[in-house]
């Protein structure tokens, strides 16, 4: 073999490695804020509390959009530089799972959002209104279904079963 191909084998390992370094990280920034979503909004006992909660909220959430799609990014690259892992289920079951939980987003989780920001925007005085509570219970419920996908990707990810 001749010393130039051999050192683009090794550039290409290394590549790979800062691949996988940059998608753990990426697990860390985008899935780590995005579990506490949810716990961060529960605990506003007044409209000023629930306020700030979602102030806090959206500010996670831009850690977890910037995680997420880093998190894609390496992913699908490590596949492209390594074909046969869209050959091994748990990568594909994965990436299948990922896609579908960044699609309940925009499909599901934004529509069930914009009336609980109109409701913080319009809502006078610092009591909670019941209507919050509905429809919060609602959004909660799809933002846990979505961090049990995340679950399940973690797990896939780390055990590898099939």
């Amino acid at each position: 073999m001749e010393i130039g191909r051999n050192g683009g084998w090794q550039q290409l390992i290394t590549f790979y490695k800062i691949l996988v370094t940059l998608h753990i990280f990426s697990a860390i920034l985008g899935m780590g804020p995005g579990f506490i979503l949810t716990t961060v909004v529960k605990s506003g006992k007044n409209m000023t509390e629930l306020r700030h909660s979602y102030r806090i909220r959206h500010k996670l959430h831009i850690f977890v959009m910037v995680g997420g799609t880093l998190l894609l990014i390496t992913g699908v690259s490590m596949g492209i530089i390594n074909p046969s892992l869209f050959r091994m289920g748990w990568y594909v079951t994965s990436l299948v799972l990922f896609l579908a939980a960044l699609a309940i987003g925009p499909l599901v989780l934004s529509p069930r959002s914009k009336p609980v920001k109109e409701l913080l925007d319009s809502q006078k005085g610092e009591e909670i209104p019941e209507e919050y509570w509905e429809l919060s219970r609602v959004l909660f419920r799809f933002e846990n279904l979505e961090n049990v996908i995340f679950l399940i990707i973690i797990a896939l990810m780390t055990l590898k079963p099939f």
